[in-house]
């Protein structure tokens, strides 16, 4: 059974025209979440679903029961197809009920864990085709909400580049290394049976700009909010993806880039901001 959180009402809501962004209050909403989640990432990305998956056509696990679902919803749509954004959110409490976090199947954050403050894993991030310029914005919007209103001081999740084959993309993930690596306090490291370098290149060979290019839209926006990434990639075969750690210690994001944010999320252009699980 999935979770559906408590404290719905303390959290409030966000709405822009027809859309809200707000936590998951029901199972059918979870469920909705986890059917757009299929579309995204297995119907158009290509990830390889589980038999038990392709029949239900949900993308679901384990932690699916004790996170908190973060939802875009269109109120023109039918109930069924309203869900058109979702994040997945778990905070420390959470994990505990189930052992671990998600990262932790790919990297080892016991140093994350460690820090004495809260700490939420942000993963499963995905909208529908037709919204992705005001739905990411409006998921960002939510997550600074919550941010708030639970006191988070570092976030953290799997962010993907496409492919897995690291030597096809040398450039950002040697960018990343040398130019973002996370603080020793802070650095998550991929699980050693899984490791894979990130220095694909020379730090003189890196030219910043092309590797930023390169870059995929959702890593983009998490290191202009200064985050670091940890040591090591990790390919993750069913998604078809390589997959590094984001770290975000929210009291360094610079006077800058919080209002970058905050006029990215209000004025929510069209462009596509980006999909990383």
């Amino acid at each position: 059974m999935s979770h559906v959180s408590a404290d719905l009402a303390r959290l409030g809501s966000i709405r822009s025209g027809s859309l809200e962004v707000r936590l998951a209050q029901t199972m059918a909403e979870i469920e909705a979440a986890q059917r757009l989640r299929y579309q995204v990432f297995y119907e158009e990305m290509g990830a390889q679903p589980s038999p038990e998956m392709q029949a239900e056509g949900r993308d679901f696990d384990e932690f699916d029961t004790v996170c908190d679902h973060l939802l875009v919803i269109d109120h023109n749509l039918s109930e069924e197809e309203s869900v058109v954004g979702t994040y997945r959110l778990i905070r420390r409490e959470m994990a505990a009920k189930r052992g671990s976090f998600y990262s932790a199947t790919e990297f080892d954050v016991s140093r994350i864990v460690d820090y004495p403050g809260e700490i939420l894993e942000l993963g499963r991030a995905c909208v529908s085709p037709p919204y992705r310029g005001r739905g990411i914005n409006l998921l960002f919007r939510g997550i600074a909400n919550y941010i708030s209103r639970y006191n988070i001081e570092v976030m953290f999740g799997c962010a993907s580049l496409p492919g897995v084959d690291p030597d096809s993309i040398e450039m950002p993930l040697s960018y990343l290394y040398y130019y973002h690596l996370a603080p020793p306090a802070l650095r998550a490291t991929a699980v050693s049976d899984r490791y894979v370098e990130m220095r694909r290149i020379a730090s003189h060979e890196i030219d910043p700009a092309a590797a930023m290019i390169e870059m995929p839209p959702l890593l983009k926006a998490y290191l202009r909010l200064g985050g670091f990434i940890g040591d090591g990639a990790v390919i993750d075969h069913q998604f078809q993806t390589t997959d590094v750690c984001i770290i975000v210690k929210t009291d360094l994001i610079t006077d800058k880039y919080a209002k970058h944010y905050q006029t990215m999320a209000r004025e929510a252009p069209a462009t596509t901001i980006g999909l990383e699980e």
